[in-house]
């Protein structure tokens, strides 16, 4: 049906129906009449010639129809809610939300001093930080769970994310225990020798072990971790035991740690990245872009 003429109260009203599948919950969420959503729906689909709901005694379900709708209506919705949300803070930052997600690893080693900086100068933002893989990071942005991203590249689910703001480079190493593993302090161990040694690394679902397989592959050698862990701070801890050989970027190791060493291998792993990203078609919150202009400043090159 073409130059149909919906007023936007119409479409909320679906929305909400949608979403709790009642036309009860739907009227005291939008503080209205049950009878009065039952009419807008009605409206809304003589209008659009379709029907929008299967309507039992028992329950309520969307129809094909409707649920090809509800999936165009829900992120309208969510955008327009989070561009309210956005006008409400003040510019000087005296109340809102950031909303970032990252690796442990990167909230441990990088984003902590900067999370502490943005506390200290804006007090009230609410800080809400989302854990999980590089990987999965992509995926809270995609589902619109948080405003910015901070993550290791390469990664590959970034492909569809449409601003990435490069921070620094690191590289990956394998370390040992000192105690445990002395002959591999010497220089030039090769590859092929570190992977006879039990090998730990992150689990399968990291951007970290999907480069690191690439490049062993690259290698015509196979990589066969002994040990999946989700954390290098674990992993870091099993190395100092002398459980095995650990995989881990470089900042988190020191070369003067007492327990541990890094393995100079007889090839260089290349060098990989921590960036920023976030999709530049919803506009940044004031927080998530004061946020990022802490990072970008002290890593500019």
């Amino acid at each position: 049906m073409n130059n149909v003429d919906i007023n936007y109260e119409l479409y909320k009203v679906f929305y909400h129906v949608a979403k709790t599948l009642s036309f009860s919950e739907a009227s005291k969420e939008l503080f209205i009449s049950q009878s009065a959503v039952s009419q807008s729906i009605k409206v809304l689909e003589k209008r659009l010639g379709e029907k929008l709901f299967k309507r039992s005694t028992k329950k309520v379900s969307l129809t094909k129809e409707g649920e090809i709708l509800f999936s165009h209506i829900e992120p309208a919705v969510n955008l327009i809610s989070l561009g309210e949300e956005q006008i409400m803070e003040s510019q000087s930052l005296n109340g809102g939300q950031l909303r970032i997600a990252s690796s442990d690893t990167i909230c441990r080693y990088i984003l902590k001093p900067y999370l502490r900086e943005f506390h200290r100068k804006y007090p009230n933002v609410h800080i809400k930080v989302i854990n999980g893989t590089s990987l999965a990071c992509v995926d809270y942005l995609k589902e619109n769970k948080v405003d910015l991203i901070v993550v290791n590249t390469p990664n590959s689910a970034l492909a569809s994310v449409n601003h990435i703001e490069d921070l620094f480079d690191f590289r990956d190493v394998f370390i040992a225990g000192r105690e445990s593993f002395p002959e591999l302090m010497q220089d030039k161990i090769s590859l092929s020798r570190i992977i006879k040694y039990p090998v730990m690394m992150l689990d399968k679902e990291s951007a970290t072990t999907e480069f690191m397989h690439q490049f062993f592959l690259n290698n015509q050698l196979e990589l066969v971790p002994e040990i999946e862990l989700a954390s290098n701070d674990l992993l870091i801890d099993l190395a100092k035991i002398g459980l095995g050989v650990a995989c881990v970027p470089d900042y988190c190791i020191s070369e003067d740690d007492p327990e541990l060493f890094v393995i100079h291998s007889d090839r260089t792993f290349p060098m990989r990245g921590i960036a920023a990203a976030y999709d530049d078609m919803k506009p940044l919150s004031p927080a998530a872009e004061n946020f990022l202009h802490l990072l970008s400043e002290d890593y500019k090159r």
